[in-house]
């Protein structure tokens, strides 16, 4: 089963459910589990899961290398670009390569087959092991925007057969859908603010296009009002959990605790959790 931790907006505790209910599931339901950090851009899961590195991988894509020798200048690689990542500038097009998203339609369309592919690094997997919980966080290069490509590339490392938490990008462009997209159930972590209802509403609406099963977990109750209860019952939409605004739990964030480590209270929550996702959702999971 695969179960995606997303959220509207940046800051309601979407990393924070996902190490946690990581960690419920491998020591309080024996599942052994992969949790894979999507947030390529600014990775953290890993400050929560200390483990043990277990290696790291470079991830490449192809962009296009130019024969001098072959090519006339005649810009079709450049007229087809759709990304802007070629211009025309002397003998051979300039590669702007953090614009390139390594298509290969620039090769197919060379009239001189002047162009081959070389390899460009756009950032890293790490893999590593905390019990029996195997984290793969993606790591973007600073200045390289393709955050949507080193997500298909962290997916296509996940190992079949186990339960796995994808922890998404917050939002919901590119990266967050790259990450949601053949999940089994999302779960979109808001909070009882107005900012945390206005971009629910647009998680729900994400989710609802890519026809995926959801449901929302509500954090730090208390500190707003009942508006997103209000939402979610007029739109038909489980709420999994309330997670109350709890100064215990800041604090233990705040150190790099796990919640269920810190306040073994919570456990119960996080097993609550899993078994509303599984209810709600249409696979069924065995250990």
């Amino acid at each position: 089963m695969i179960v995606a931790i997303a959220s509207g907006k940046g800051g309601t505790g979407k990393t924070s459910l996902a190490v946690n209910l990581a960690r419920t599931l491998e020591r309080t339901l024996s599942l052994p589990v992969q949790l894979l950090d999507c947030d390529v851009e600014e990775p953290n899961a890993h400050l929560f899961l200390a483990g043990t590195p277990l290696g790291e991988e470079t991830i490449n894509i192809a962009v296009p290398d130019f024969d001098p020798d072959k090519c006339d200048a005649c810009d079709k690689c450049v007229d087809f670009c759709q990304f802007n990542a070629l211009a025309s500038v002397g003998k051979t097009p300039l590669l702007f390569p953090e614009l390139c998203h390594g298509c290969g339609g620039c090769m197919l369309v060379c009239p001189q087959d002047a162009i081959r592919e070389k390899g460009y690094r756009i950032g890293v997997v790490k893999t590593a092991r905390a019990g029996s919980i195997t984290l793969k966080s993606g790591c973007l290069d600073v200045g390289v925007s393709l955050a949507s490509t080193l997500v298909h590339a962290l997916k296509e490392r996940m190992e079949d057969g186990i339960t796995t938490i994808l922890d998404a990008p917050p939002g919901t462009a590119c990266q967050a859908v790259a990450t949601l997209r053949g999940s089994d159930f999302v779960v979109l972590v808001t909070e009882p603010t107005p900012f945390g209802l206005h971009d629910l509403t647009l998680a729900v609406d994400t989710v609802r296009a890519l026809d995926l099963r959801f449901g929302v977990v509500i954090n730090r109750v208390g500190v707003g009002d009942d508006r997103v209860q209000r939402y979610c019952a007029a739109e038909d939409i489980p709420i999994l959990l309330e997670i109350p605004d709890d100064r215990r739990v800041a604090e233990a964030c705040s150190r790099g605790e796990l919640i269920v480590d810190a306040l073994p209270d919570y456990r119960e929550h996080f097993a609550r959790l899993w078994q509303a996702i599984e209810s709600h959702s249409a696979v069924e999971v065995t250990a």
